[in-house]
């Protein structure tokens, strides 16, 4: 008997990452395997993952492009999953914009759409819709369901989207739409499995990895967050500059920067790698001992603290705190530096559960509950591709 599967990609600018699910009754799923490609049209990596985490496909080549790492992944698939039918592929799209507040299946005007939403997240819009677009070419009767990150986020208040600007602009599109909401709304699902009573509190999430950024739920709804606009805003991240005056933008402006040399600044040469000089990989500058790494790192940690207090305000109290993504998962010591900051809140760490990467690092005294919850958006939005399949 053929099991039904569905595939879901995360597309970035030199990457594509992907998983296979396994599909049952009543919106039950199990992940086959997963893995990405890596470091596309250079010397790519290509590993697949199964469930458990083993090792079952790893090759070192040249990809040259997006198209032919889905026509491998593909062919990969029709050889050695022959006992699953593809029934549907479902992406992680960044930006819904105004108008998806759900995820949709994409036909051409769909797609249409979310291209003109392209100049809202340069950096990440154009790579989610070029693998739409490949696969369409390569499959073009198999279903496509795009799941966006902003989706999550349009329950805020209103407050809390609106910018200080003339109402016209609003009516543009220019507001607080928020991003990772895939990644949180993941980490809310679960949230009964270790907050019990508390899941529906006071909960800020925070979402630390070379992107970054936090929160707040209140009542199982997102009701702030530290990302706006557009993904550059709030916490310092990999290269990215997070939150900056807009007079300084205005100052490089006037003195003869162009917007494209800006947005490659703000980008791809700013956050940890800019401050540092050397790198935006945390791990990296955790091992240095240069004095622009030191106070990179001591940053990014002044700043995430800030955000919390921040969004402690948004939510008139806290109850948990939730680390995850590559960096909340596992750097124990960028834990311990933020919520050392975090004190005057009642937060107090164990040492030893957070060096051992345990999942509740708070110790039995604190008043707000500090855990390490992995994050899963290729599940939510498998699970999102399966609802939509059934309907």
């Amino acid at each position: 008997m053929t099991d039904q599967a569905i595939v879901v990609f995360n597309s970035g600018s030199s990457s594509l990452k992907f998983a296979l699910y396994r599909l049952g009754n009543g919106g039950v799923r199990s992940c086959i395997c997963r893995g990405q490609v890596a470091a596309i049209s250079t010397r790519s990596h290509f590993y697949i993952r199964d469930a458990t985490g083993a090792v079952i496909l790893e090759e070192v080549d040249t990809v040259p492009d997006h198209a032919t790492a889905l026509k491998r992944l593909l062919q990969w698939i029709d050889d050695q999953q022959s006992g699953v039918n593809l029934r549907a592929a479902a992406h992680r799209v960044v930006h819904g914009g105004m108008d998806f507040l759900v995820p949709v299946l994409v036909d051409d005007r769909v797609l249409q759409q979310l291209k003109r939403l392209v100049s809202f997240a340069p950096l990440h819009q154009p790579h989610n819709l070029h693998a739409i677009d490949e696969l369409r070419l390569l499959r073009p009767d198999l279903p496509q369901i795009a799941c966006f990150d902003t989706s999550f986020h349009r329950a805020m208040p209103m407050e809390a989207q609106r910018y200080a600007l003339p109402q016209a602009f609003f009516d543009q599109g220019v507001r607080a739409y928020g991003f990772h909401g895939l990644s949180y709304e993941y980490i809310l699902s679960v949230l009964p499995d270790y907050l019990a009573k508390h899941a529906r509190g006071r909960v800020i999430v925070a979402h630390l990895g070379s992107g970054a950024s936090m929160c707040a739920l209140l009542d199982g709804k997102s009701v702030a967050t530290t990302m706006g606009f557009s993904p550059l805003d709030g916490l310092i991240m990999g290269t990215r500059c997070g939150a900056i005056d807009p007079g300084v933008l205005l100052y490089l402006l006037r003195q003869g920067m162009s917007i494209d040399a800006l947005d490659e600044l703000l980008y791809q040469h700013s956050g940890l790698l800019g401050l540092s000089g050397i790198s935006g990989d945390m791990q990296t500058l955790l091992a240095s001992e240069n004095e622009q790494a030191i106070l990179a790192v001591e940053q990014f940690c002044y700043r995430a603290a800030r955000e919390v207090g921040s969004l402690v305000a948004a939510l008139s109290g806290l109850d948990a705190i939730i680390f995850t993504g590559g960096i909340g998962e596992h750097s124990p010591a960028i834990r311990e530096r933020i919520c050392e900051k975090l004190q005057w809140l009642g937060v107090q760490l164990s040492d030893d559960i957070n060096c051992g990467n345990g999942t509740c690092i708070s110790t039995a005294g604190s008043s707000v509950s500090v855990w390490v919850i992995a994050t899963d958006e290729e599940d939510i939005i498998a699970g999102h591709g399966q609802k939509l399949l059934v309907a």
